[in-house]
């Protein structure tokens, strides 16, 4: 196969520009910019993407007061950022987020991503403040449809969505699988572990958005040939998680020996309410379709049953990976997004543990959200 015939190249451009960095190009004209990121590991605070672009920005703009709110999360996808998202990013002046869930939300059913998606992309556009840019790493479960010249589903769908709403994207894991097929990057610098890159790796995804934001910011407009949709046209899909709100945990009713307690040990929560007791109970009063509750999770984690509404009781049955250590991994269990729109009540009552899963009897409740 020569390499002119390679399926990758049939992939498409790196850099699909649709809209103005206005929002961007006003921050960097008041002397202040802050960058926000909404991802899983591979954008996460440490050896990662954000790291060189924000270093970039801050050499290419140095009269700029430069600000970042990195609120990627390990393990985490679109369904929870759909519930951080206002607290962590908006809540927080972000002038240009970045969002990576491309990876994260492979496994998640297409209708439930479609939806999460969605609302999330859709809070970041409600009040206009911020530019949002939709980004791609790479993954081995992305692997046979790029191999074979296929834009996977998982990237196809977030692609619907950022022409949908108008925003750029950038398909970071397709330039490097370019570089490394080119001979310019060797895989095991790219990606020792299959997955997460090296500072070469990473310094591979930011300069393909160093390109995007260097051209964005000097052209002073969306890209020539491309129309603008106007701000937030109607949702793609119904049930969007667009209104989404967080239950103090102060708030929640419950009996048996919990404590709520400042937390630091997990990203992404400072406060938990915990047990360590077995048939420790919880009530949740809320008015909304759905509810999600969020975990520091692990190999100390026991399960839990619960009912909404006074029916069925139903347990809990979360895989718990070789890679999790005792706890850390904030996880979330969606527990309904169906429900009749009005007042409903959620009990909840822990586990004896070990069980079947040779897990402890630990639970550390972060977030309760409300899907409204």
């Amino acid at each position: 196969m020569s390499p002119a015939s390679n399926p990758i190249d049939q992939l498409g451009p790196v850099i699909r520009p649709r809209g103005a960095l206005d929002r961007t190009r006003a921050a960097l004209a008041g002397g202040r910019l802050t960058v926000g990121f909404l991802g899983g590991s591979i954008s996460a605070p440490g050896p990662s993407w954000p790291g060189p672009l924000v270093a970039w920005l801050a050499d290419t703009f140095p009269g700029v007061r430069l600000a970042v709110e990195n609120a990627a999360i390990g393990a985490t996808g679109s369904e929870l950022a759909a519930v951080r998202v206002q607290s962590e990013i908006l809540d927080r002046g972000c002038d240009l987020v970045f969002v990576e869930y491309a990876v994260n939300d492979f496994g998640t059913p297409a209708a439930r991503r479609a939806r999460t998606r969605e609302g999330l992309l859709r809070q970041l556009l409600r009040v206009g403040t911020c530019d949002v840019v939709v980004v791609y790493t790479y993954s081995p479960d992305l692997q046979t449809d790029m191999f074979a010249g296929r834009v996977p589903a998982s990237i196809a769908d977030f692609e619907q969505l950022a022409e949908h709403y108008g925003l750029s994207s950038v398909w970071m894991g397709l330039q490097g699988l370019r570089e490394v097929r080119r001979g310019l990057m060797r895989w095991e610098e790219w990606l020792p572990d299959g997955l997460h890159p090296t500072e070469r790796g990473s310094l591979c995804y930011a300069q393909a958005v160093m390109a995007f934001l260097a051209e964005g910011l000097a052209k002073g407009g969306p890209a020539a040939g491309v129309s603008r949709p106007p701000q937030r046209p109607a949702a793609l899909v119904p049930g969007a998680w667009e209104r989404v709100r967080l239950l103090p945990l102060a708030t929640l009713n419950w009996t048996g020996p919990w404590t709520l307690r400042r937390w630091t040990s997990c990203p992404g929560i400072t406060q938990v309410l915990m047990t360590v007791a077995p048939g420790a109970g919880l009530r949740v009063d809320f008015a909304g379709r759905g509810l999600l509750l969020a975990f520091d999770f692990g190999k100390a984690s026991g399960e839990i049953r619960y009912r909404l509404d006074g029916g069925a009781w139903e347990e809990s049955q979360r895989d718990c990976p070789s890679w999790a250590g005792e706890a850390g991994w904030l996880r979330p269990l969606v527990i309904t997004e169906d429900l009749a729109p009005g007042p409903h009540r959620f009990e909840l009552e822990t586990l004896p543990g070990p069980g079947s899963a040779g897990r402890g009897s630990r639970t550390a409740l972060g977030l309760v959200g409300v899907i409204e």
